[in-house]
């Protein structure tokens, strides 16, 4: 059957895919009939993943990706790609004025260096191949809104949205996509701590029109499009999906 959403035939590499969001997308891009290479800092949960991972060929390896001296060891690991998703990342909401050089530091380490040397380091090992797709998993923040104590987490969110702009441009010679996956609030493993109480969550889901959080595999399924032959003449972009946020 005719599928323009297919990524049969296709090799991705997802960071992050340990859980949450990047669980997912590695989950469904293994049901799209991908081969899946996954990587995350957690070997137990990548275990888990990776045993949930359907049909065959996929692989894993366990990085640190903040060890910028694992990234050579992990590009020698990596075979060809057709897609790369850079997940990996880090939220720490800190008020502006106590915000210091370490958590500047470790924030942006995880969100913007580690997925920008990373991937550049894939490109110049020609290892993302002609007709290849790149996401980065953004957010809203720090591009369309913020949010208290969000200054930090906004400013290296903003900062990837700047640079898959510049890298769709200067890699669109190479017939290579870059484009940006920018969710609002997504109903991940992170609310099982109890450290915000279910009335303030279900209080604050009515500043969505939509009424709720997103669903990782919501996020997952934009993903598989900008990953997909459907999405062949889209680079450069940064897809909002956010259950009508940003409208208001």
């Amino acid at each position: 059957m005719y599928n323009p959403f297919s990524l049969s035939e296709k090799t991705i590499f997802i960071t992050g895919a340990s859980s949450g969001i990047g669980k997912s997308i590695a989950l469904e891009c293994s049901k799209m009939g991908s081969k899946v290479i996954i990587t995350g800092r957690n070997e137990e949960r990548l275990n888990e993943t990776f045993t949930q991972l359907e049909g065959e060929g996929h692989s894993k390896i366990c990085v640190d990706l903040s060890n910028h001296k694992e990234l050579d060891k992990l590009v020698d690991f990596l075979p060809t790609l057709t897609g790369l998703v850079n997940c990996a990342g880090m939220a720490d909401y800190v008020p502006f004025p106590f915000i210091n050089q370490d958590k500047l530091n470790k924030t942006f380490d995880i969100n913007f260096f580690a997925p920008a040397v990373l991937t550049q380091k894939l490109v110049r090992e020609k290892k993302v191949v002609g007709n290849g797709s790149i996401v980065f998993i953004s957010s809203i923040s720090g591009v369309y809104c913020s949010a208290y104590g969000g200054s930090l987490y906004s400013a290296s969110k903003g900062a990837i949205n700047g640079l898959v702009k510049g890298m769709a441009l200067d890699l669109s010679a190479k017939q290579i996509r870059v484009n940006s996956v920018n969710p609002g609030v997504v109903d991940t493993n992170i609310f099982e701590s109890g450290v915000i109480a279910e009335e303030q969550l279900v209080e604050d889901m009515k500043k969505y029109p939509l009424k709720r959080y997103g669903k990782p595999e919501e996020i997952a399924y934009a993903v598989v499009y900008l990953l997909s032959d459907a999405s062949q003449w889209v680079t450069g972009s940064n897809l909002i999906i956010d259950g009508g946020y940003t409208l208001l």
